[in-house]
Protein backbone atom coordinates (compact mmCIF):
# COMPACT_ATOMS: atom_id res chain seq x y z
CA UNK A 1 0.00 0.00 0.00
CA UNK A 2 1.50 3.42 -1.09
CA UNK A 3 2.09 5.92 1.82
CA UNK A 4 -0.26 8.86 1.43
CA UNK A 5 1.92 12.19 0.64
CA UNK A 6 1.04 15.56 1.75
CA UNK A 7 1.77 17.82 -2.08
CA UNK A 8 2.77 21.35 -1.17
CA UNK A 9 2.45 23.92 -4.15
CA UNK A 10 4.95 27.70 -3.55
CA UNK A 11 2.48 30.06 -4.42
CA UNK A 12 5.32 32.69 -4.27
CA UNK A 13 9.07 32.11 -5.15
CA UNK A 14 9.76 33.43 -1.65
CA UNK A 15 8.18 31.28 0.25
CA UNK A 16 8.91 28.66 2.83
CA UNK A 17 8.32 24.98 2.41
CA UNK A 18 6.18 23.39 5.03
CA UNK A 19 9.31 21.54 7.39
CA UNK A 20 9.70 19.23 10.29
CA UNK A 21 12.90 20.77 12.25
CA UNK A 22 13.55 17.27 14.00
CA UNK A 23 12.69 14.21 12.68
CA UNK A 24 9.89 12.77 14.62
CA UNK A 25 8.09 16.54 14.92
CA UNK A 26 4.56 15.78 14.60
CA UNK A 27 4.29 19.34 13.30
CA UNK A 28 5.55 21.12 9.91
CA UNK A 29 6.27 24.51 10.75
CA UNK A 30 4.52 27.60 8.60
CA UNK A 31 6.40 30.60 8.03
CA UNK A 32 5.42 34.17 7.19
CA UNK A 33 5.43 34.65 3.34
CA UNK A 34 5.29 38.72 3.78
CA UNK A 35 5.36 40.62 0.20
CA UNK A 36 8.75 43.18 -0.32
CA UNK A 37 9.79 41.88 2.84
CA UNK A 38 6.91 43.69 4.39
CA UNK A 39 6.52 43.39 8.50
CA UNK A 40 3.02 42.63 10.38
CA UNK A 41 2.83 44.55 13.72
CA UNK A 42 0.61 42.89 16.06
CA UNK A 43 -0.38 45.06 18.85
CA UNK A 44 -1.83 43.32 22.14
CA UNK A 45 -4.81 42.15 21.39
CA UNK A 46 -4.58 42.70 17.62
CA UNK A 47 -5.22 39.70 15.44
CA UNK A 48 -3.94 39.62 12.13
CA UNK A 49 -4.12 37.05 9.26
CA UNK A 50 -0.76 36.39 7.65
CA UNK A 51 -0.23 34.23 4.37
CA UNK A 52 2.42 31.04 3.99
CA UNK A 53 2.68 32.00 0.43
CA UNK A 54 1.98 27.66 0.06
CA UNK A 55 -0.91 25.71 -0.69
CA UNK A 56 -1.71 22.17 0.06
CA UNK A 57 -3.52 19.00 -1.26
CA UNK A 58 -4.53 16.87 1.86
CA UNK A 59 -5.50 13.53 0.79
CA UNK A 60 -8.86 12.30 1.55
CA UNK A 61 -9.77 11.42 5.03
CA UNK A 62 -7.02 13.37 6.60
CA UNK A 63 -7.44 17.08 7.90
CA UNK A 64 -4.69 19.67 8.56
CA UNK A 65 -4.21 21.43 11.89
CA UNK A 66 -2.99 24.25 12.21
CA UNK A 67 -1.62 24.93 15.72
CA UNK A 68 0.01 27.82 17.44
CA UNK A 69 4.38 27.38 18.48
CA UNK A 70 4.75 27.09 21.91
CA UNK A 71 7.69 28.73 21.90
CA UNK A 72 6.09 32.09 20.15
CA UNK A 73 3.25 31.21 23.13
CA UNK A 74 5.41 30.82 26.07
CA UNK A 75 8.03 34.17 25.15
CA UNK A 76 5.57 36.73 23.35
CA UNK A 77 2.13 35.40 24.03
CA UNK A 78 1.37 34.66 20.40
CA UNK A 79 -1.66 31.88 19.58
CA UNK A 80 -3.47 31.08 16.80
CA UNK A 81 -7.36 32.70 17.33
CA UNK A 82 -9.10 29.46 16.08
CA UNK A 83 -6.48 27.16 17.41
CA UNK A 84 -6.89 24.17 16.22
CA UNK A 85 -7.75 25.88 12.72
CA UNK A 86 -8.97 23.14 10.02
CA UNK A 87 -7.54 22.62 6.73
CA UNK A 88 -10.07 20.43 4.97
CA UNK A 89 -9.05 17.77 2.41
CA UNK A 90 -10.83 19.75 -0.74
CA UNK A 91 -8.76 23.02 0.00
CA UNK A 92 -6.33 24.51 -2.51
CA UNK A 93 -5.91 27.59 -1.87
CA UNK A 94 -2.92 29.79 0.49
CA UNK A 95 -2.63 28.90 4.18
CA UNK A 96 -2.74 31.86 6.01
CA UNK A 97 -2.81 32.26 10.16
CA UNK A 98 -4.58 33.55 12.16
CA UNK A 99 -2.40 35.28 14.90
CA UNK A 100 -3.52 37.08 17.73
CA UNK A 101 -1.07 38.79 19.96
CA UNK A 102 -2.14 37.93 24.07
CA UNK A 103 1.19 39.27 25.17
CA UNK A 104 1.47 42.63 26.82
CA UNK A 105 3.75 43.96 24.15
CA UNK A 106 3.73 44.91 20.32
CA UNK A 107 4.71 41.79 18.34
CA UNK A 108 6.29 41.74 14.96
CA UNK A 109 5.77 39.21 12.35
CA UNK A 110 8.95 38.85 9.92
CA UNK A 111 8.98 37.48 6.61
CA UNK A 112 10.34 33.63 6.58
CA UNK A 113 9.73 33.68 10.36
CA UNK A 114 7.80 30.27 11.78
CA UNK A 115 4.43 31.22 12.85
CA UNK A 116 2.60 27.83 13.10
CA UNK A 117 2.82 24.42 12.58
CA UNK A 118 0.73 22.10 10.35
CA UNK A 119 -0.09 18.17 11.84
CA UNK A 120 -1.68 16.27 9.60
CA UNK A 121 -4.51 13.81 11.07
CA UNK A 122 -7.08 11.09 9.99
CA UNK A 123 -10.80 12.14 10.19
CA UNK A 124 -13.58 9.32 10.68
CA UNK A 125 -15.37 10.56 7.17
CA UNK A 126 -18.92 9.51 9.29
CA UNK A 127 -22.37 10.34 7.78
CA UNK A 128 -24.54 12.06 10.26
CA UNK A 129 -28.03 9.46 10.58
CA UNK A 130 -31.07 11.32 12.25
CA UNK A 131 -32.50 9.21 14.49
CA UNK A 132 -35.45 9.70 16.89
CA UNK A 133 -33.36 8.78 20.15
CA UNK A 134 -30.04 7.98 20.99
CA UNK A 135 -28.87 4.41 22.53
CA UNK A 136 -28.20 4.80 25.84
CA UNK A 137 -24.53 5.13 26.84
CA UNK A 138 -22.77 2.08 28.12
CA UNK A 139 -20.97 4.44 31.13
CA UNK A 140 -23.46 6.51 33.37
CA UNK A 141 -22.41 10.13 32.14
CA UNK A 142 -25.29 10.67 29.84
CA UNK A 143 -25.88 13.87 28.84
CA UNK A 144 -24.10 15.11 31.78
CA UNK A 145 -21.52 17.59 30.91
CA UNK A 146 -19.83 21.21 31.35
CA UNK A 147 -18.25 20.10 35.18
CA UNK A 148 -20.23 17.48 35.63
CA UNK A 149 -17.71 15.11 36.30
CA UNK A 150 -17.04 17.62 39.15
CA UNK A 151 -14.24 19.75 37.71
CA UNK A 152 -14.66 22.90 39.54
CA UNK A 153 -14.87 26.05 37.35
Amino acid sequence: MRKPQLQVCRLRPEATLPRRMTAQAAGLDLAACLPNDEKVVLAPGQRRLVGTGVAVAIPYGYEGQVRPRSGLALRNGIVIANAPGTIDADYRGELKVILLNLGDAAFVVEHGQRIAQLVLAKVAMLEPQEVAQLPPSATARGAGGFGSTGVVG
